[in-house]
């Protein structure tokens, strides 16, 4: 089932550029890492979301857990996870979890995961049960949650953010104007609040978040995202191309050159984040052990020279 209206644009998509141009996975340790997840019936944002980097993360045994099945109750225009009626939420999934990240030795993992409207508490109890479960599995392992923005369901952030994941991160997506295009089913601000309310629950818990660029927004309306995440305390963002999975998807308007990245990064470190990924193949989770480890670093130079 498609997770996206049809686009009424028929024009062919853009041939990639060079630098958008990565070599199908073909390494051992990406098939080990791929039968892994076969054999623990557990679900991957990177194969659901086809990211690029996929071959050069599983090479390195790094993948990123989606929980609570692989069908998400929203049709965002940008994303390629199905779209559906979800089924049960799977007990032994946090088990699971944990012994992935054990069995694949990971010194920090991202868990994300579909939304679950459907549930009354949007699947925050669920998380909560991950994160105890990869802690006990493999308790030096740092923890990196990518959330869903829990709408209208209360209480449901504070229940994560207290079983005290080591980066709480929500990705805003996009530019408010394109909300409704992109990411009809949220709204900008609820995001926004949703990254100031972890900070409110425990300063000291690193928040993180990330855009897409080439969906058609300026570059004015990139630098307000950068300022309105500074706002809440937001200590890490990302910012990669946005690329169309299927013709049924948002079309990409246009191919943001690797010098205007560096450019979004130069600018975004002079605001004050501790880190800053902007790169074309920038994604959520992409080099988030290295990045962690530097945003640590960043951090304690900060408390040192305070």
């Amino acid at each position: 089932m498609s997770n996206a209206e049809p686009i009424t644009d028929n024009k062919p998509r853009q041939p990639k550029p060079a630098w958008l141009r990565v070599k199908a996975p073909t390494s051992p340790e990406y098939q080990k890492t791929k039968r892994l997840m076969r054999d623990l019936n557990l679900h991957t944002v990177c194969e659901e979301a086809a990211c690029p980097n996929i071959g050069e993360c599983w090479a390195q045994r790094h993948a990123t857990m989606m929980i609570l099945g692989d069908i998400c109750t929203r049709a965002c225009a940008f994303c390629n996870v199905k779209t559906g009626r979800p089924g049960a939420v799977d007990p032994n999934e946090p088990g699971h979890v944990g012994e992935a990240v054990k069995n694949l030795g990971l010194n920090h993992v991202v868990i994300t995961s579909v939304d679950r409207d459907d549930l009354d508490d949007g699947g925050a109890a669920h998380w909560v049960a991950v994160i105890k479960a990869v802690r006990e599995a493999a308790p030096e392992t740092t923890i990196e949650v990518l959330t869903p923005d829990f709408r209208k369901k209360l209480g449901c952030v504070d229940l994560v953010a207290n079983a005290k994941p080591d980066v709480y991160n929500h990705n805003l997506e996009t530019v408010p104007r394109l909300y409704r295009k992109i990411r009809a089913s949220a709204r900008y601000y609820t995001s926004l609040r949703l990254l100031e309310r972890v900070k409110e629950i425990d300063p000291a818990m690193f928040t993180k978040s990330g855009i897409m660029v080439g969906l058609g927004e300026d570059k004015e309306e990139v630098l307000q995202v950068m300022d309105d995440l500074r706002a809440a305390n937001v200590d890490f963002i990302t910012i990669g191309q946005y690329l169309q999975p299927t013709q049924r998807h948002a079309k990409v308007e246009r191919f943001v050159t690797p010098e205007e990245f560096a450019e979004y990064e130069r600018i975004a470190r002079a605001k004050g984040f501790l880190m800053v990924s902007a790169s074309p193949l920038t994604r959520s989770s992409y080099h988030a052990d290295a990045d962690f480890a530097k945003m640590r670093d960043a951090r304690n130079r900060q408390l040192g020279n305070a």
